[in-house]
């Protein structure tokens, strides 16, 4: 027996983001398994891969059954035979078997599910954790964990485009290890939601993916709610140990007609320059850490320039999609210093760690994030990679997968705490 790949299989399920997505599962000779799904995120960059949709009135055209045809029909029959543990030999695979620079004869989603099944097929194969198969002895850095706080998009307009954006985590960095900081995240958002009750009359259930949205007239400002959190943190006794993280996808709120951005943070039009402003006050007033999307996902120079003034990690998501052109690009400027790790963005396992590669070669820091159905195996992506840091993971699908990482690498787990982030 060997890991080599006896069969591939993809379906279609329901994805936590409430839309279906491509599950595949990886088979090996010896029965070794990995199961892997896709699913869209909230925001979207422009320069991502394709996913293959459906169309027509079923699921409203998000159906994936074409992707799934593809990988069941097409990348199976190729891949069968090849061996799990040569993850880049299959991954050139399927980029050949695709032929197209963004995924669009296949779709990302169907790439992406059968490259992400395949890493843990091999995993199993080899009988070493997923953590161990992607970094090897040096795997040893448990990420700082962040856990949400809200969404929204609907407080000040209607925002078309938004999807949950923008969206706010408390960032649990100044503690002694990954399990205190867990604990931490669960403390703190206990308290933000007994805040909002009081101040709001919002209810707020513990269940993680039970968030509160604010309806229009609730605040006139977003900076009400920064306020909200830092009371939240600071009530705990958590000054200088969790910050706030705030996902702007500003792009989407980007009106190219006028350039400017619509009903973004509050009522109203702004200019690049108006939010610039915001962002130096935020800073300066409220205790960011990480600010992600700031501006629009085209803009280079913009994204450069509060690299430069705002003096904490400034991460780009739609900026790059996982891309290594596109982080090149923003390298050579200066723009971010950080860059968010979703797999599904670029599809293939090795194109995505190639650009970790990059981005660590050039000392950004890497936010893996699991918003695409990576699921619990986003906690192995982060301690094989040694990110130190990872999007949420405070109280979630991965959390309990870090717990246990932690108890398996004993001694030998490290947590950098704030000096994981950029500044």
């Amino acid at each position: 027996m060997s890991s080599k790949i006896k069969t591939i299989t993809a379906r279609e399920v329901m994805s936590k983001r409430g839309t279906p997505g491509v599950e595949t599962t990886v088979v090996t000779e010896d029965g070794s398994t990995g199961t892997a799904i896709v699913t869209s995120g909230t925001s979207f960059g422009e320069h991502e891969v394709v996913f293959i949709y459906d169309g027509g009135k079923r699921w409203r055209g998000l159906g994936v059954q074409r992707a799934v045809e593809n990988v069941n029909s097409i990348i199976a029959p190729a891949l069968k035979g090849m061996d799990a543990s040569n993850q880049r030999a299959i991954d050139e695979t399927l980029i050949r078997l695709d032929g197209t620079p963004n995924k669009s004869r296949l779709g990302g989603n169907a790439t992406a599910s059968v490259s992400a099944a395949t890493l843990q097929a091999a995993a199993e194969s080899l009988g070493t954790p997923l953590y161990q198969h992607i970094g090897g002895v040096n795997a040893s850095i448990l990420p700082v964990p962040g856990v949400t706080a809200f969404l929204g998009s609907n407080r000040y307009g209607e925002a078309k485009r938004a999807g949950e954006k923008p969206s706010y985590s408390f960032i649990a960095y100044g503690f002694s290890n990954f399990s205190e900081a867990s604990y931490a995240c669960w403390e703190v958002r206990k308290e933000f939601g007994e805040i909002l009750l009081r101040r709001f009359n919002l209810r707020v259930p513990m269940a993680l993916y039970t968030l509160p949205y604010f309806p229009p007239g609730k605040v006139d400002h977003d900076k009400d709610l920064w306020d909200a959190m830092t009371d939240a943190i600071e009530s705990m006794g958590f000054k200088s140990r969790v910050g706030i993280q705030v996902d702007a996808a500003a792009g989407t709120y980007y009106d190219k007609d006028k350039d400017r951005f619509i009903d973004l943070f509050s009522k109203g039009e702004k200019t690049k320059e108006d939010l610039i402003e915001l962002y130096k006050d935020a800073v300066r007033d409220y205790p960011f850490i990480i600010i992600e999307d700031p501006l629009d996902e085209n803009d280079y120079e913009g994204h450069a320039i509060l690299t430069a003034e705002l003096g904490i990690q400034v991460v780009g998501d739609d900026l790059f999609t996982t891309n290594m052109e596109r982080l090149q690009r923003g390298i050579d400027m200066g723009a971010c210093n950080a860059i968010i790790l979703k797999v599904n963005q670029v599809g293939t396992i090795s194109e995505a760690f190639d650009t970790v590669q990059l981005a660590h070669r050039n000392g950004y820091a890497v936010m893996p994030c699991n918003s695409r159905g990576e699921g619990p195996e986003i906690a192995d992506y982060a301690v094989g990679l040694n990110t130190g840091q990872m999007r949420e993971g405070g109280m979630d699908d991965a959390t309990n997968r870090l717990l246990e990482i932690e108890i398996e690498l004993g001694k030998r787990a490290r947590f950098l705490g704030k000096a994981a982030f950029k500044t």
